[in-house]
């Protein structure tokens, strides 16, 4: 080969090799990897905050000194009710805060899409903004919270229509009459839940075929009923007296909500 025609050949090596090069790189750059852990804990923190708000407002300190001076179990978040302390304090969790608490785990969690996300899918994540919030959180705290509602309203007259074993004196009779007493509240919430996870995902497809002119059949997940807790806490809260349990069921409503930021920060079309 001549040499003229060996020098060509080593020119264009060395910029294919460049041009190669510069794609990967490029390439890397706009494939960033998703961060899935950071986008979780963008998602708690924003709970955590909104936490916080809601904490200030019911009376409780946010002051280190206060708080770090107390036992963990008295803190606003942790504390559950006590039978031998019937009056004290407790942070109360219902629609108006499970609303603010999902806004915060969408906030949190859409930051940390930007963050931790490659841009380009930043769109599909504020598109999943509005299904999460409408969808799996505002109709299913409707549904349930009115259920809730109305049972406390009529509480005296559907608990009157409860069969009852009569003259119960033995302990098991006891239980199977309270037994009894649970099942229409327990039936009402579980319809109202059911209603609302299948209204929110129909919403949820009307949403995306309407606003974004996409026609996505969005199926149930099984992520779309970990912020359904709430749901069932603001139901005990509601219809239950106060009781260690209850109160123990809504301290976990925070944790589930950062799963709506969660999948918003990590979602992509």
């Amino acid at each position: 080969m001549p040499i003229n025609q060996i020098s060509n050949l080593n020119t264009n090596l060395k910029y294919n090799n460049s041009e190669l090069s510069f794609q990967a790189r490029h390439k890397r750059k706009e494939g960033q990897p998703l961060n899935k852990t950071g986008v979780l804990l963008s998602s708690a923190a924003g709970v955590g905050v909104m936490s916080a708000i809601i904490a200030k407002k019911q009376g409780f300190s946010l002051n280190p000194k206060v708080i770090f001076s107390q036992s963990p179990k008295d803190w606003a978040m942790l504390k559950i009710f006590n039978k031998n302390k019937p009056d004290a304090k407790l942070m109360e969790i219902e629609a108006p805060q499970i609303l603010m608490l999902a806004a915060g785990s969408a906030a949190g969690g859409l930051a940390g899409g930007a963050v931790f996300d490659d841009k380009k899918h930043f769109k599909s994540k504020l598109r999943e903004t509005l299904n999460q919030l409408l969808g799996n959180v505002l109709v299913p705290v409707i549904c349930v919270g009115g259920v809730s509602l109305l049972y406390k309203k009529y509480q005296k007259q559907i608990l009157s229509k409860v069969p009852q074993i009569a003259n119960a004196t033995a302990k098991p009779a006891k239980i199977f009459n309270k037994f009894l007493k649970v099942i229409p509240s327990a039936a009402m919430t579980a319809a109202a839940l059911v209603a609302g996870i299948i209204g929110g995902n129909r919403l949820s497809n009307f949403i995306n075929e309407k606003v974004y002119h996409k026609h996505v059949d969005r199926k149930i997940k099984k992520t779309d009923f970990a912020p359904h807790v709430d749901d069932l806490s603001m139901a005990v809260t509601l219809m239950a007296d106060k009781s260690p349990l209850s109160t123990a069921i809504t301290r976990t409503v925070p944790a589930f909500l950062c799963v709506p930021g969660y999948q918003i920060g990590t979602h992509r079309d």
